[in-house]
């Protein structure tokens, strides 16, 4: 097939620095904050920045692959 304009590679490079950076994320205010119950209302924002990108991350992955 056609090689697109960007590629594969960085797709999947960018997917996996949201899931990695997620979980960093997650793991850095449990640690500073000592709050590890992201569903409390308190920390609905952490919650809300996890999914996001955690979302990106696995979308990014699944699409990628399934472009072969």
């Amino acid at each position: 097939m056609e090689e697109t304009a960007f590629p594969k590679k960085i797709k999947v490079a960018f997917s996996l620095l949201m899931i990695i950076g997620a979980i960093s994320f997650y793991l850095g205010w449990g640690l500073i904050y000592n709050a590890w119950n992201i569903f409390e209302p308190t920390n609905m924002g952490v919650y809300a920045i996890f999914v996001v990108m955690m979302a990106f991350g696995i979308l990014g992955l699944m699409l990628t692959s399934r472009q072969q």
